[in-house]
């Protein structure tokens, strides 16, 4: 906690979807995230889902599959990784 609070992200919890998107914003800033992320809905329902907790980035293919679940982020996300997923599922989808 104390890591959070010198680089200042430390929020209070967010009331609204409004209040969601702008901390979410902050945080992809903060992080240096340049890929488009999805922000899930007040219900959580993706996370739910996906049991998306701690945060991890999902690659899922046309079929509503799961072709890719990265390591516990922040620190877990590997481009390289996620580029090698998205690679092989365009191929998969190439050959379809």
């Amino acid at each position: 906690m104390q890591s959070n609070i010198k680089d200042q992200v430390v929020f209070v919890s967010p009331k609204n979807q409004a209040e969601r998107a702008a901390v979410a914003g902050m945080c992809m800033r903060k992080l240096g995230i340049q890929f488009p992320a999805v922000l899930d809905e007040f219900g959580n329902s993706t996370e739910r889902a996906y049991t998306g907790w701690p945060d991890r980035i999902y690659l899922i293919d046309s079929q509503g599959r799961i072709a890719y679940k990265s390591k516990p982020g922040p620190f877990g996300f590997s481009a390289d990784s996620l580029g090698t997923a998205l690679a092989e599922m365009f191929a998969v989808q190439a050959k379809n």
